[in-house]
């Protein structure tokens, strides 16, 4: 045998033993996976580690009269900036707490309201009180409708119907489907069919009414 021929089983006979090196395609999964542990994705930035950075680096960039950095005037500068936005914000978009009450109040199934939810069911108590059922049945159905409204459950846009609202509402309200359809109904045979509405009819919503006041959604309803 020659010496050639010896050498080249001992290589093979090495090569059954010793682990060979991975490829690149190989090496490459295996980095992956191990990138992929929750240690290595814990540590990563998250966007809002990002953001900060660029706007310190930024910040850190600006230069004020040959200056570097953000010397006292810059910081002035920048301030009084920040503050014409915000003033400039407030009178264009105005108060968020001003323009939710805003949002809130408006039409109701056709009637130009701005009342809340404890003024309608007042008013629907006076007028059952005075034998009105009808008026106070449809006082009262607005007052689930405002109140809702004002819980941020659901809400009504121009145009919205007793009965769409009605099957919004059963959405966060699904134990008292039933109720908010037999109260949609009477609403329209008050208001649209001219019926003179019941005291029994009434009631009904009223009660529907004091229950949905309490009741806790089970979630949140679409705008309708």
């Amino acid at each position: 045998m020659s010496l050639f021929a010896v050498g080249g089983a001992a290589v093979r006979a090495a090569a059954g033993t010793v682990p060979v090196g991975p490829d690149a395609d190989e090496a490459r999964r295996w980095m992956l996976r191990e990138l992929s542990k929750p240690e290595y994705q814990a540590a990563r930035p998250t966007w809002f580690d990002r953001l900060a950075s660029a706007v310190r680096d930024w910040f850190l960039s600006l230069n004020f009269g040959g200056a570097s950095g953000p010397p006292v005037l810059g910081i002035v500068i920048v301030i009084a900036v920040v503050v014409v936005l915000l003033l400039v914000a407030f009178l264009v978009f105005g108060l968020p707490r001003l323009r939710r009450r805003s949002a809130l109040a408006g039409e109701l199934f056709g009637v130009d309201d701005t009342r809340s939810a404890a003024a309608l069911r007042g008013a629907a108590e006076q007028l059952a009180a005075a034998g009105n059922y009808a008026e106070a049945t449809a006082e009262m159905f607005r007052a689930i409708a405002r109140g809702l409204s004002e819980r941020v459950i659901t809400s009504t846009t121009p145009g919205t119907t007793a009965r769409a609202f009605a099957g919004s509402a059963a959405l966060a309200f699904p134990d008292h489907r039933a109720g908010l359809d037999a109260a949609a109904t009477a609403f329209d045979d008050v208001r649209y069919l001219g019926r003179p509405g019941s005291q029994a009819d009434y009631n009904a919503v009223a009660e529907l009414e004091s229950r949905l006041r309490m009741a806790t959604p089970q979630l949140q309803a679409a705008t309708v």
